[in-house]
């Protein structure tokens, strides 16, 4: 039996989320467990003055990304999906809590420039203020999950508690 039994992966429709959910998904078989997927949305904005329109709804690019992402599931693992709304980092480790998660596995730069400039800064944060292990991943840093073999992985990852 393997050390992660509820792994969150937290997807943002990055290279680096795609490249952190293929990891996941060989983590999760090699240690018989189960993914959560999850991808958090914003709050819903109001207008900034009288007059001018509210930034638009994004959350139907976030159900995209949850359906695509189960899809690439294979069928013996798993798998919840979660839709949140609210600030990235917050939300990703209330849902690991809530889920009594063991590991969560995210791209380590978001899908944003500024967010590939700098560490991403919802990755700092997760990194930095979760309790259980983080897996942080760069794109193209997988192994193909329907293989039995595993890959060497060219991406790096970093762990931390």
């Amino acid at each position: 039996m393997g050390c992660y039994h509820k792994i969150v992966v937290a997807l943002d429709g990055s290279p680096d989320a795609e490249s952190a959910l293929m990891h996941a998904i060989s983590l999760a078989r090699d240690q018989n467990a189960r993914i959560t997927l999850l991808t958090v949305g914003p709050t819903v904005n109001r207008a900034a003055a009288v007059g001018t329109a509210p930034p638009p709804d994004l959350i139907g690019v976030h159900k995209e990304i949850l359906r695509d992402a189960t899809a690439l599931i294979p069928h013996d693992i798993g798998v919840t999906t979660r839709l949140e709304r609210g600030e990235a980092a917050a939300t990703i480790l209330r849902v690991a809590g809530e889920d009594e998660a063991d590991l969560i596995v995210m791209g380590s730069h978001g899908h944003s420039r500024i967010h590939r400039a700098l560490l991403g800064s919802v990755s700092q944060k997760v990194l930095s203020q979760s309790e259980i292990p983080v897996l942080l991943m760069r794109g193209n840093g997988c192994a193909d999950p329907s293989s039995d073999e595993p890959e060497p992985t060219p991406g790096r990852a970093r762990a931390g508690a």
